[in-house]
């Protein structure tokens, strides 16, 4: 469901790398936020970044975008990042989940081309997600009433 989300609604950017055709972690995850009360703008499998930085622009209320990554290929479908930060896009976080890194065999390394890319978060475990959003969100409040 793609309802555009009203004031005081919590809202997300939801998509796919652009390499990447998995779509059932999609939808579940877009269901489990659905039902924790989240207004879910699913930009489907396959998305350039380019895609989630006009979403935001056209959403800029979105909380986070959230991109999935299942085939490993994370870092090369993000290379853009840094360039749409520098232009002031994808100014909300930016959190990616899944396979991030080809092989079986994981490394802080491969986690830490993508930081330096421009990645807020990163997570292995979709349920840890909510948490993460519900977080970022009392920081935001903490600092507006702070700064």
């Amino acid at each position: 469901m793609n309802t555009p989300s009203g004031p005081g609604e919590r809202m997300v950017i939801l998509g796919v790398a652009e390499s990447d055709a998995h779509a059932v972690a999609n939808h579940l995850i877009g269901m489990q936020l659905r039902g924790h009360g989240f207004t879910v703008l699913n930009l489907g499998v396959c998305t350039p970044l380019e895609e989630f930085a006009d979403a935001l622009d056209a959403h800029p209320q979105a909380e986070a975008v959230l991109i999935g990554s299942l085939n490993g290929h994370a870092h090369q479908d993000l290379q853009g990042l840094p360039e749409l930060r520098a232009a002031g896009r994808l100014r909300c976080p930016v959190i990616v989940g899944g396979n991030l890194s080809v092989g079986s065999h994981k490394t802080e390394a491969d986690l830490e081309r993508l930081r330096e890319l421009g990645v807020d978060h990163l997570l292995s475990d979709a349920d840890e997600l909510v948490l993460l959003l519900d977080r970022l969100r009392a920081a935001r409040g903490a600092e507006l009433c702070h700064g």
